[in-house]
């Protein structure tokens, strides 16, 4: 059943149908959806339509955190993994796998890889970390399994072990974070690789977009393209708590949604749906999750969607690329932003070769932003060409400080992150 090419009425009836199941085995089976049900007097039996979904109240992130195992819907006996969030707005979450959950993840990269162009014949080099209990790195592994593709499991960093795979054993495909194939072409230009003639083609990108709301390329996006045009990039937008992804395909118009593993909704402050052209907070009720399902739960992520059938021919929504988390937002001067307008500002300037990007509360009680520039070149000419920049493109200019480029590579990643940290809120 190829359920992302039925027309949006017959893909809604799929998911009331799964959604009225859903209900069901939280109502049995969860000790905190349970509860939340008697408390609101709620009667799955009167949610027939995913309009119904209104009267049930969304969950939070401080929800998981607070009750988390009041989550667990099994026998701990019937765990065969446990993930945890990143915590990038808070204490990290556990979420415990059956084999159930396990296969559906399997399924949804599998998906993922079909969709972004991927053939069974291909070799996927995996650049992302599958320890640390991590979900990404395990889901793309596991979906290369299931798609039945060769896989090399290099993990995340290292490039000149990454390159000295991908001479030996020529893989098609590499799945990473984007700003990563930055390093890797330094260090082959370093080292007089021929990089656009390898055998890398495609690559999928998770943590990061490299596209705008028009589809073209951003900034880093942008940049990647100019040194490596024969290497197509698709963008994967995943949460742990989702145990599934939305994925670009070959148009790469869009991550698109995998509607027999989720219902999506967007939502405002008010917990109220946004219009089509609004943006709004993605909101997530996973199907047939055994271990811990959620049911509305608010991802804190921001973002536009699109509607109209894609070029490919799928008739699923699609997901633009993510404004900032709900948590991140920040008003500065007058002016509402999140972290990645910045970011797009500081990767497009030439002599800028790392950053970090501080908020905090001021003396006066509203938000500041300081912006931590690691570059050799420091002088005042180069410090008023930054801020200059971000005063065309985002009409204020944060304070800017130069650091070494060593010292904001260690701030970048504490020592417990599994990921490069590019934004610390200190409100």
């Amino acid at each position: 059943m190829d359920i992302q090419y039925f027309t949006q009425s017959e893909i809604k009836a799929y998911q009331e149908k799964k959604l009225a199941e859903a209900l069901q085995y939280v109502a049995s089976h969860s000790p905190f959806y349970r509860e939340l049900f008697e408390k609101q007097g709620i009667d799955i039996s009167k949610i027939r339509y995913l309009e119904d979904l209104q009267q049930i109240p969304v969950t939070t992130k401080q929800d998981l955190q607070m009750r988390n195992m009041d989550f667990l819907c099994v026998s701990p006996t019937k765990i065969l993994d446990y993930v945890t969030t990143s915590g990038t707005l808070g204490t990290p979450v556990t979420f415990a796998e059956t084999k159930n959950d396990l296969d559906r993840l399997a399924l949804s990269e599998a998906i993922s890889y079909e969709m972004c162009g991927c053939q069974p014949s291909d070799v996927i080099q995996l650049m992302a970390t599958v320890d640390r209990c991590f979900m990404a790195g395990q889901a793309c592994m596991m979906g290369s399994f299931k798609f039945g593709s060769g896989l090399i499991r290099v993990g995340s960093g290292i490039p000149e072990l990454q390159w000295n795979m991908i001479n030996r054993l020529k893989p098609d495909v590499c799945v990473c974070v984007p700003s990563f194939l930055l390093k890797l072409i330094d260090f082959a230009q370093a080292n007089h690789i021929d990089y656009r003639r390898s055998s890398l083609k495609r690559a999928v990108c998770v943590g990061e977009s490299v596209r705008t709301n028009e589809h073209t390329f951003n900034k880093l996006g942008e940049k990647i393209h100019a040194l490596w045009p024969e290497l197509s990039m698709h963008v994967n937008y995943a949460s742990t708590e989702m145990q599934s992804s939305f994925q670009e395909c070959e148009h790469e118009c869009g991550c698109h949604h995998k509607p027999n593993l989720t219902i999506v909704e967007f939502l405002d402050d008010n917990n109220q749906p946004v219009g089509k052209d609004e943006a709004g907070e993605i909101t997530i009720t996973t199907l047939d999750v055994e271990g811990m399902p959620l049911v509305r739960f608010k991802t804190g992520d921001i973002c536009y969607r699109f509607e109209d059938q894609c070029a490919c021919g799928r008739n699923t929504l699609r997901l633009g690329p993510i404004l900032g988390r709900k948590g991140q937002m920040i008003k500065y001067k007058g002016t509402t932003l999140y972290p990645t307008a910045l970011y797009d500002v500081l990767e497009n300037i030439p002599g800028v070769e790392n950053y970090i990007v501080e908020v905090y509360t001021n003396t006066i009680g509203t938000d500041g932003i300081r912006i931590l520039v690691g570059s050799t070149n420091r002088n005042e000419t180069f410090l008023r060409q930054i801020k200059d920049l971000f005063r065309s493109k985002i009409r204020v200019a944060p304070d800017v400080i130069f650091e070494p480029v060593e010292l904001i590579a260690k701030k970048q990643m504490p020592a417990t992150s599994r990921k490069v940290v590019k934004f610390f809120d200190y409100r």
